[in-house]
C-alpha cells in the first residue's frame, strides 16, 4: 500500500466509528422496543447480539487507527483532530440510549439517573476540553490527547459495551447474577467519572496558561 493509501485507510477506520454506532443504535432501539417483554425471545436474543457485535466494532475502530496510523507513519493532524470528535459522537450517542433504555425497563430509577448525570458529565467535559483546545490551537499548542485522555478513552468503550450487554441480557439470567452485576455496572461508571474529572483538572491545567494569554489578548 502507498502512503496515500494508508492515510486514506486509517481515516476510513476513524469516521467509520460514527455509522457503526449509530447502526448500533438502530438495532438496540428496536431490541428494547420490541421485546420488552418477551427479552429472552430468539429474536431478541439476536437483535441484541447483533448490537453488541457493532458497539464492539465501534470501539474497536478506536484501537486500530491509532496503531496502524503510528505503525505506517500517517500519523496526521487531521487524525488527531477527527480521532476525539468520533469518540464524542461514541458518547453522545451511546450513553444517552443506555440511560435511556435503563427507564424504560423501569426497573432501576437509580441506576437511570445516575447514567443520565454520568451522561451530561461526559458531555461537559468533552465540550470543555475542546473549547480548550480550540484556545490552545490560536498559540499552536499541541492539541494529542494526553495519556490520561486516552485511557479514559479507551476504557469508555468496554465500559459502554458492559453496561449496555446488562441491560439486554439481566433479565434473562437468574435473580442471583443481576445484583452483582448491577454492582460492577454502578463500579464501572465509578471509575470513568473518576477519570472523567481527573482529566478535565489534567487538561486545564495543560491549557490554562493558552487561556490566560487569551484573556489578556482581548
Amino acid at each position: 500500500m502507498t502512503k496515500a493509501s494508508q492515510s486514506a485507510f486509517v481515516n476510513a477506520l476513524t469516521f467509520a466509528r460514527v455509522p457503526l454506532i449509530f447502526a448500533w443504535l438502530g438495532l438496540a432501539v428496536v431490541q428494547e422496543c420490541m421485546f420488552a417483554d418477551k427479552p429472552a425471545a430468539p429474536a431478541s436474543i439476536a437483535l441484541a447480539c447483533a448490537a453488541c457485535f457493532m458497539m464492539l466494532l465501534s470501539g474497536l475502530t478506536d484501537a486500530w487507527d491509532g496503531k496502524l496510523a503510528r505503525k505506517w507513519g500517517v500519523v496526521s493532524t487531521l487524525g488527531k483532530m477527527a480521532d476525539p470528535l468520533m469518540d464524542k459522537v461514541f458518547y453522545i450517542v451511546a450513553f444517552p440510549a443506555i440511560a435511556w433504555q435503563i427507564a424504560h425497563q423501569g426497573e432501576s430509577g437509580v441506576h437511570a439517573l445516575v447514567m443520565l448525570a454520568f451522561t451530561i458529565l461526559y458531555m461537559l467535559r468533552d465540550t470543555w476540553v475542546t473549547f480548550m483546545r480550540m484556545v490552545g490551537t490560536l498559540y499552536g499548542a499541541d492539541v494529542a490527547a494526553t495519556w490520561l485522555g486516552k485511557v479514559r478513552t479507551a476504557l469508555s468503550f468496554p465500559g459502554a459495551g458492559w453496561i449496555y450487554t446488562y441491560c439486554c441480557f439481566h433479565r434473562m439470567l437468574p435473580e442471583s447474577w443481576n445484583f452483582p452485576w448491577l454492582v460492577s455496572c454502578y463500579a464501572v461508571e465509578g471509575v470513568l467519572v473518576a477519570l472523567t474529572l481527573w482529566s478535565m483538572h489534567t487538561y486545564t491545567a495543560a491549557y490554562m496558561p493558552y487561556m490566560r494569554r487569551a484573556l489578556k489578548r482581548n
